[in-house]
C-alpha cells in the first residue's frame, strides 16, 4: 500500500476504476448465471407449451418470474392466436428489445480495460517529467534519487496493468457467457415456434 501511495495523483483514478470493474465483474457473475437467465421452470413451460391448450397459467408463471428469458416467452405465449409469422415477429422485437439487458454494464469493463493502462501511463510520463525537472534544478547527485524517482513514476503504469488486464479477460469472459445465452433463449424459443407452425398450416 505504501508504494502504490507514491504513485502519485493518477492513483485516485486508478483506484475508481478498479472499483467500478470488480463492482460490475461481481454484479454480472452473479446477473449471468445460467439458473436465473435460463429458469427450469419457465424452460419447462417452453417445452410443454401448445398454442391449442389453456396458455393462461403459462402465461402467469412468466409474469410471476420475470427476466428475459421469461418476457420473451410471454411476448410468444399471449401471441399464439395469432399467425404464424406474426407471432414470430412479435417474439423477434421482444428478443431486440429484452437480450440487450444481459450485457449491459459491460461497457464500463471494456472501458476500465482500455482507459486504466493509458492513465498508468499517463502518470509515469508525469511522474518522469517531474523528475528529470528536479534534476535539472538540482542536478543528477545522488543516483539513488534518480533511480527512486523512476521506480515511483512506473508504479503507475504496473498498476494500470494491474487493474487493465483482469478488467479485460472478466469482459470477454462475461460477454462470452452473455452470447451464450442469447442463443441458448433464441433457440428455445424458436424450437416452441417450430412446434406451433405445423398446426397452424395442417388446420389451413
Amino acid at each position: 500500500m505504501e508504494q502504490l501511495l507514491k504513485g502519485g495523483l493518477m492513483m485516485i483514478p486508478l483506484a475508481l476504476c478498479s472499483v467500478v470493474a470488480a463492482v460490475v465483474a461481481f454484479e454480472r457473475l452473479l446477473a449471468l448465471r445460467r439458473s436465473k437467465v435460463v429458469p427450469a421452470r419457465i424452460a419447462e413451460v417452453a417445452e410443454l407449451a401448445r398454442p391449442d391448450r389453456d396458455l393462461s397459467v403459462a402465461i402467469e408463471v412468466c409474469e410471476r418470474n420475470p427476466g428475459v428469458f421469461s418476457n420473451i416467452l410471454r411476448v410468444g405465449l399471449e401471441s399464439a392466436n395469432l399467425p404464424w409469422e406474426h407471432a414470430r415477429e412479435a417474439v423477434l422485437e421482444a428478443g431486440r428489445q429484452e437480450t440487450p439487458r444481459l450485457e449491459r454494464h459491460l461497457v464500463w469493463l471494456e472501458t476500465v480495460a482500455g482507459v486504466a493502462p493509458l492513465l498508468g501511463l499517463l502518470g509515469t510520463v508525469l511522474g518522469m517529467i517531474k523528475t528529470f525537472a528536479s534534476i535539472a534544478a538540482m542536478g543528477l547527485g545522488d543516483p539513488q534519487v534518480l533511480s527512486a524517482g523512476i521506480s515511483e513514476a512506473m508504479i503507475t503504469t504496473a498498476t494500470g496493468l494491474g487493474i487493465g488486464i483482469p478488467a479485460l479477460i472478466f469482459y470477454n469472459l462475461l460477454s462470452a457467457r452473455a452470447e451464450n445465452l442469447v442463443i441458448e433463449i433464441e433457440q428455445r424459443v424458436s424450437l416452441m415456434l417450430a412446434r406451433w407452425k405445423p398446426r397452424e398450416s395442417g388446420g389451413a
